[in-house]
Formats: C-alpha cells, sequence, structure tokens
C-alpha cells in the first residue's frame, strides 16, 4: 500500500475506541471474542475474511462503518457508505423483514445465523449468510448503534 492510499484511508475506520466498542459489545452480547488477540482496527478494516457493517442510533439509522469486504459487495467506498441510511441496504419489499431483525435484536442483544436479502449499489441482488448482528453498547450500557457481520454471500 502506497502512502498515496495510506492518506486516503478513512480515519474513523482506523478509530481505536471505535474498535473496542465493536469488539467488546460483541463480547458482552455474543459471549465470544470478535477478533484473535493480535487482530487490530486495520485487520478488521482491510483483511477481515467477513463484512462488517455498523450503523447510528438514528430513526433513521445512517452507516458508520464498513469494512472493506462489505464494501466490496454493496459496491459503495467509504465516503459513500457512511452518508446513505442502512435501510437502503435492503430493497423496499424486503425493509419490513430487515426491520423484524432489527427490532428482536434490540429486544435480544444479538441475533446469530441470519440469512437476508440485500441489494449492492448497481442493484445486484445477494444473499447475506452467517450473519451475526448486535447490539452495540458502551461500558455503561449505553446503547450506540448496531453492528452486523457475515460470512457469506450469494448471487441471486
Amino acid at each position: 500500500m502506497s502512502v498515496t492510499d495510506v492518506m486516503r484511508l478513512p480515519a474513523a475506520a482506523f478509530d481505536r475506541a471505535f474498535f473496542q466498542l465493536l469488539t467488546n459489545s460483541y463480547m458482552r452480547m455474543v459471549g465470544r471474542p470478535l477478533v484473535d488477540g493480535g487482530q487490530d482496527a486495520a485487520w478488521l478494516y482491510n483483511d477481515a475474511p467477513f463484512a462488517m457493517l455498523a450503523h447510528s442510533t438514528a430513526a433513521d439509522p445512517v452507516f458508520i462503518y464498513a469494512n472493506r469486504t462489505a464494501q466490496r459487495c454493496f459496491e459503495y467506498g467509504w465516503d459513500e457508505f457512511v452518508t446513505i441510511p442502512s435501510r437502503l441496504s435492503a430493497e423496499a419489499p424486503n425493509r419490513e423483514e430487515r426491520q423484524r431483525l432489527l427490532d428482536a435484536v434490540a429486544s435480544n442483544g444479538f441475533i446469530d445465523n441470519y440469512r437476508g436479502m440485500r441489494i449492492a449499489k448497481s442493484g445486484r441482488r445477494f444473499w447475506i449468510e452467517g450473519g451475526i448482528v448486535w447490539e452495540l453498547t458502551d461500558e455503561q450500557g449505553q446503547r450506540c448503534g448496531q453492528a452486523a457481520l457475515f460470512t457469506s454471500w450469494t448471487e441471486v
């Protein structure tokens, strides 16, 4: 990676506090580590073999994080990804099902083995599979959003 490439990387993607929020919330909610001990925010953003996304607590949540795997899958770069409402990751007919998922996560703390239809920027449809969606909470239990990872996807 060149110096120019490094300068274009989103600083928020490497924010240690946000990485801790993701990993600590995952441990609290799911009961196992999100990453191995030697892996850090740079690994999660650049090299993780799974897609990782997070959205805000706004009434119409906006994505606040998407690693490179998620960016490739959804066909959005970082600057664009972190400006779109997360509901747009699903087509209108599938948004109700997506909302039921998010409501269940809010009630239960997390959902495991999720599968759902999603749509990329180009209109390409795909199934996300092996998904885990969890509440992002800080050390005081304050809700900070929701995060999701999925390990595979299948073109429709």
